[in-house]
């Protein structure tokens, strides 16, 4: 009797086991949309993203109607016009004698083969766009739309026009400030591009290829996007951390807006990644809490004041194991290892050293170079800003006083001179160096920028300025005033260590 009471108690367990296994497979199965999945259950990272199930948005929930409306009236189409000039071709002023003197004159050639002082280009129209930000006429736009302009029209999407003038821009951060002289304009409200997130939503507003103004949609696809695009320009310190969108821009965006479905500007519009320089999938962004510094800079103080911290760093995961090894990382986490200190640098006298690891500027994350940049590019020379790093696996707080580009801690302003805005920097030749090279006196260029000297002549750093217009000159004072009295002025001089003398003809905006 007592086996049986135990076969049939086993054999009751077996069929509820089988019951319960049979059931559950057939529940899996009817509420399984694959493998491993249940309906019904959220991801940690679903509820670390604020989602809390995962279905999708109904069509038609998105509407950009009324951003695009607010953006539009602030949008506006810049039209450049370059006048021609004539360009030196860099030849020495002791040429080699005509060898065909007596069949023809040096003007004679010159018909036939063109000037041998230098070449002819001749007048140049392009267009872009640009966002008002203030309701008396400020402007911001790329670097790259206005640069090179003589004359400057801004049209607005009612049609009316205006001329402006160029407040201040500067090639680092591709920016611009343009004004026209008038009041009552609409004009974007910034928003904060630190909030923008990977996957949100934005619009593309602008005058792509010579068309009206044109809305285009997408997402954010990444942020801190650094592409060596500024790297072409005359400077070796280019600011760049886009924001990178699929919203289609074309050429004629540049300068335009990137906004959020609030109406707020998040970004400006500057650069496509393209095989054939039109749209073909990516489009990238300045953001516009680097926008603001940028634009609040140019207007005060007509340059950028960028404060330095003086470190080159790569991200902890890029640093190949072998220098790991010999700079006795302890960290493996996010940051980024400090690969160099510059001499007289903020960073050096914050007490940073090679092989620190960096992980937050004043609060936020940095694990890319392009972050850190976009990090400290918003405070300017004496700010101070409070560094978290890791050094032999412990973690170092510092505060670091920001610098200038000259290593000091003063704000430096543009000075309003016909010799500032020639684009170079200058300095009296030393007389030792002078009585060396059997002159009087001259100037040295010692570092050229963007400006005129670029744009018109091959003049190279180290050129040695001896005359303008014949006249003598013997320090910076001679060729401020030199400069000062024309607006079409040939420079001479040589370089040391080469025969001969340069000419470079310039031609001048003295107003």
């Amino acid at each position: 009797m007592k086996l049986k009471h135990v076969f049939l108690t086993v054999l009751i367990s077996a069929v509820t086991a089988l019951g319960v296994v049979w059931g559950y497979n057939n529940y899996v199965k009817a509420n399984n949309t694959f493998a491993g999945q249940e309906k019904g259950s959220v991801p940690s990272n679903y509820k670390l993203a604020g989602l809390t199930d995962n279905t999708n948005t109904p069509p038609g929930a998105i509407d950009f109607t009324q951003p695009a409306a607010a953006a539009l009236p602030t949008v506006v189409h810049i039209k450049t016009k370059t006048n021609a000039k004539q360009v030196s071709n860099n030849l020495p002023r002791t040429q080699p004698k005509n060898p065909f003197s007596d069949l023809f004159d040096d003007d004679m050639l010159q018909q036939f083969f063109g000037n041998r002082n230098g070449g002819y280009v001749p007048e140049q129209r392009a267009s872009g766009s640009g966002v008002i930000i203030s309701q008396d006429g400020f402007i911001v736009t790329n670097n790259h739309v206005v640069e090179n302009a003589d004359e400057l029209t801004v049209t607005l999407s009612n049609k009316k026009t205006y001329t402006a003038k160029v407040v201040g821009r500067d090639p680092a951060y591709d920016l611009a400030v343009i004004k026209v002289d008038a009041t009552g304009f609409p004009f974007l409200l910034y928003g904060n591009s630190d909030d923008v997130k990977v996957g949100q939503w934005v619009l593309a507003l602008g005058y792509p290829l010579n068309l009206e103004t044109t809305v285009t949609a997408g997402i954010v696809s990444a942020k801190s996007r650094s592409l060596g695009l500024n790297k072409s320009t005359k400077t070796n310190s280019a600011v760049e951390s886009f924001i990178q969108t699929d919203a289609a821009v074309n050429q004629g965006n540049s300068g335009g807006a990137l906004i959020n479905t609030s109406g707020e500007l998040v970004g400006i519009n500057s650069a496509i990644a393209s095989p054939t320089g039109y749209y073909s999938g990516y489009s990238y962004a300045i953001p516009v809490n680097i926008v603001k510094k940028v634009v609040d800079d140019l207007i005060k103080y007509g340059n950028v004041q960028r404060g330095f911290l003086g470190v080159s760093t790569i991200n902890t995961y890029d640093l190949p194991e072998e220098e790991k090894t010999k700079l006795n990382l302890k960290y493996s986490g996010d940051g980024l290892v400090v690969t160099g200190v510059s001499d007289n640098s903020a960073a050096v006298e914050a007490g940073l050293k090679k092989g620190d690891i960096i992980k937050s500027v004043n609060g936020t994350n940095v694990t890319l170079p392009a972050e850190l940049q976009e990090v400290v590019t918003r405070y300017k020379p004496s700010d101070k800003i409070k560094i978290l790093y890791s050094r032999d696996g412990k973690d170092v707080t510092t505060t670091a006083t920001l610098k200038n580009t000259l290593g000091t801690f003063a704000i430096v302003k543009q000075e309003n001179t016909i010799l500032s805005k020639m684009g170079a920097d200058f300095a009296t030749l030393d007389p030792k160096k002078a009585k060396e090279y059997g002159v009087p006196g001259g100037v040295v260029v010692k570092k050229i920028n963007d400006g005129p000297l670029s744009d018109q002549s091959r003049m190279r750093d180290g050129f040695i300025i001896v005359k303008v217009n014949d006249k003598d000159i013997k320090n910076m004072d001679d060729l401020n005033k030199a400069i000062s009295a024309s607006k079409t002025i040939t420079i001479t001089g040589f370089y040391p260590g080469s025969d001969g003398l340069y000419d470079y003809p310039i031609s001048l905006d003295n107003e």
